[in-house]
C-alpha cells in the first residue's frame, strides 16, 4: 500500500481503536451478564444473529521456502506485491494470493514458537478449546510482537463464544498488523452478531478494500449496507 490509500487506511484503524474501547466494555459487561437492562449502554442480544464463518488460522510453515534460492526470501517485499496483486477486484487467483499471505505471516522467525502455532492449531482443528488456548497464551506471553499468535488465540476465544477477549486480541493484531485482513473481517462478524452493524460495517469495509474478491467478505458488507439503509427509510 502507498500514497493516499495507506493513510486512507491507517485512519480507519485508528478510528476503529478510539471507537472500541468503550465498546469492549460494554461487550464484556453484556458477556458476563452484568448490566442487560440495568440503563443506556446495556449490550442487547439479537433475536437471531448471523451465521458466522469459520475462521482460518494458517498453520506454521517455517520451511516453505524454496531450498534453491540463492538470496534470502524478503518478506517485507513480497508482502507488499501480494497486497497490491490481491487489492486487484476481479482476481481469479485470490485464494492462492491470501493463503500465501498467510503463510508468511505464520513465520514467526523462532522454530519453538513456530512448534507452538503448529501444536495450538492441532487442538484447534481437534476442538480442544481449552489445549489450543493453553498454547496460544503461551505463544503470547513468550512472542508478544508476533501477530499470528494473538490472532490463534483470537479465534479460539471467538470459537469459544466469548467475544469480549477475542476482540482485545484482534486488537492487538491490527495493532501489530493493520493489514490483517483476517482479523477486521472476524471483528466485524462478531460486532454484527453483538447488534453493533454501524461499527461492523467499518470493519468489514476496511477487510474488502484489502481483500475484494473474498465473498464471505464482501457479501457481509452487501449485507450490512442493506440493512443500515432499511434502516435510514
Amino acid at each position: 500500500m502507498a500514497g493516499a490509500s495507506a493513510l486512507d487506511f491507517q485512519q480507519t484503524i485508528a478510528s476503529l481503536g478510539c471507537m472500541t474501547a468503550l465498546q469492549k466494555c460494554q461487550l464484556a459487561l453484556f458477556l458476563l451478564g452484568i448490566g442487560v437492562g440495568s440503563g443506556p449502554v446495556a449490550a442487547q442480544q439479537p433475536a437471531e444473529p448471523p451465521l458466522l464463518p469459520m475462521p482460518r488460522v494458517p498453520d506454521a510453515a517455517p520451511d516453505d521456502r524454496p531450498p534453491e534460492a540463492a538470496e534470502p526470501v524478503d518478506d517485507a517485499a513480497r508482502l507488499d506485491t501480494l497486497f497490491l496483486e490481491l487489492a486487484q477486484p476481479g482476481r481469479q487467483d485470490w485464494e492462492r494470493l491470501e493463503g500465501e499471505i498467510n503463510r508468511i505471516w505464520a513465520r514467526s522467525g523462532s522454530p519453538s514458537m513456530d512448534y507452538l502455532l503448529r501444536r495450538g492449531n492441532e487442538a484447534l482443528e481437534a476442538e480442544d478449546f481449552p489445549l489450543a488456548l493453553e498454547r496460544f497464551s503461551a505463544l503470547t506471553d513468550h512472542a508478544p510482537d508476533f501477530a499470528e499468535g494473538w490472532n490463534a488465540r483470537a479465534t479460539t476465544f471467538y470459537l469459544m463464544g466469548d467475544y469480549a477477549l477475542a476482540i482485545s486480541d484482534v486488537e492487538h493484531v491490527l495493532a501489530l498488523n493493520p493489514r490483517h485482513f483476517g482479523a477486521l473481517a472476524g471483528l466485524g462478524f462478531m460486532l454484527e452478531s453483538l447488534g453493533d452493524d454501524e461499527l461492523a460495517l467499518r470493519a468489514l469495509e476496511a477487510a474488502r478494500k484489502l481483500n475484494p474478491n473474498s465473498p464471505n467478505i464482501s457479501d457481509a458488507v452487501e449485507r450490512l449496507e442493506r440493512s443500515q439503509g432499511a434502516a435510514d427509510l
